[in-house]
């Protein structure tokens, strides 16, 4: 089979880096697979800088070709100008590529291929399939009436009815697609897959990250990944923060690494009463992070709780299991909340409730005195994360 992977981050974006480019060699090693064209959005400033992927992830089977937005337009307008000339584009690379179907990763990515599939009637599958106008209404990034929210909308119900295969990354949301009348044969789940052996822990690591940060072998290390606003914590976060370290005492050291300005996050720790040499904070590339994850012993996932975000999953939390960290996390994220207050993943703290962050620390301070402790927290993400999952799902829904 000829596969369009459609994705809808830059090729240098750490989301592309984390969850497309596993599931890419998990296809690119099936035998029917005979070629795929990986297809990435590139928007802003390097819209139209020369692109190269990183080296061992080009094969002979997967070639490139990106989608280019046109830079000096504010957002709204880039989007629907991106809506419109891109499926015309795919349409053109499907004439050349012959591709068997689209695979999209998202439902942004699915609202493309949809409206492929609206001109030529290329047949098309969408994984990580997630509410994702309803994401963005719920975390105040999108108003109802804003554009973007009433098209992707429309066009997530559109994928719903007309996708030959949908892989949401929650059993929540697969139960309630079903409830919706999509028919449970066309549904797989897929939660964000993690490379457990590339995140597994290595105390060389561990030791050679406190060592260069000058953080005491014995210190109680904490570390946050990942942005702050939208679907996620801001300001919230970092009194987060500041409750473990009021918990944890002098000991405590925070990492942070972030794709946000870093004087800008300093600047928050700060004012939030951190100590500046308690805490370090870095724009770190995806291949670095699981060596400052070895450097932990627990992991924060400030994620905002909403409605939807029951149909989620958090690729982070994954990559924390994976390295044997517990997690200390919000209520109500995808399958994994419920997932840490059954299995002693980490504990769960809600900000509408007075103590709940102080409880969850101290609980959390209970778990990291169980001897093997990340041993059996790397179990949750062989279990719950591994690539196998998605193995088996391509196996149900592009084989039949």
């Amino acid at each position: 089979m000829r596969i369009l992977f459609l994705g809808y981050w830059s090729l240098n974006d750490g989301l592309t880096t984390s969850t497309v480019f596993p599931h890419l060699r998990v296809l690119q090693e099936r035998s029917d697979v005979e070629a795929i064209r990986l297809v990435t959005i590139e928007r802003g400033a390097m819209a139209q800088a020369e692109l190269t992927f990183a080296p061992g992830y080009l094969t002979p089977k997967i070639t490139f070709l990106p989608l280019r937005s046109k830079p000096g337009q504010n957002v709204i307008l880039t989007k629907i100008e991106d809506f419109t000339r891109f499926p015309d584009e795919l349409v053109r690379q499907a004439a050349e590529f012959r591709p068997d179907f689209i695979l999209a990763r998202g439902a942004p990515a699915g609202a493309l291929a949809y409206l492929v599939w609206k001109k030529i009637k290329l047949p098309f599958y969408v994984e990580s399939f997630e509410p994702h106008a309803d994401y963005m209404l719920e975390s105040g990034v999108w108003r109802r009436y804003d554009p973007r929210y009433l098209f992707q909308r429309h066009w997530e119900k559109k994928q719903k009815r007309l996708a030959s295969g949908l892989m949401p990354v929650a059993e929540n949301y697969r139960r309630q697609l079903i409830k919706e009348g999509v028919p449970a044969a066309r549904i797989a789940t897929v939660p964000c897959s993690v490379d457990i052996t590339q995140f597994a822990f290595e105390d060389e690591a561990r030791q050679r990250i406190r060592q260069r940060l000058g953080f005491a072998s014995t210190a109680l290390v904490g570390i946050y990944v990942g942005k702050f606003g939208g679907i996620y914590y801001d300001e919230e976060a970092f009194q987060v923060f500041r409750a473990a370290a009021d918990q944890f005492g002098s000991g405590f050291r925070l990492i942070i690494l972030t794709p946000d300005p870093e004087q800008e996050v300093q600047c928050k720790l700060t004012a939030a009463g951190l100590p500046s040499d308690s805490f370090f904070v870095t724009k770190a590339p995806h291949a670095e992070v699981p060596d400052y994850l070895s450097a932990a012993d627990f992991a924060f996932a400030t994620i905002k709780p909403a409605p939807c975000r029951l149909f989620c999953s958090a690729i982070k939390i994954g990559e924390y299991w994976a390295s044997g960290l517990p997690v200390l996390v919000t209520p109500g994220v995808g399958d994994d909340s419920a997932i840490i207050e059954a299995e002693a993943g980490g504990a769960v703290f809600d900000l509408r409730k007075p103590e709940s962050v102080r409880q969850s620390v101290q609980h959390l301070r209970q778990l990291l005195t169980e001897p093997n402790l990340r041993i059996r927290i790397r179990e949750l993400a062989a279990r719950y994360r591994s690539l196998e999952r998605a193995r088996q799902a391509y196996t149900m829904l592009l084989s039949t």
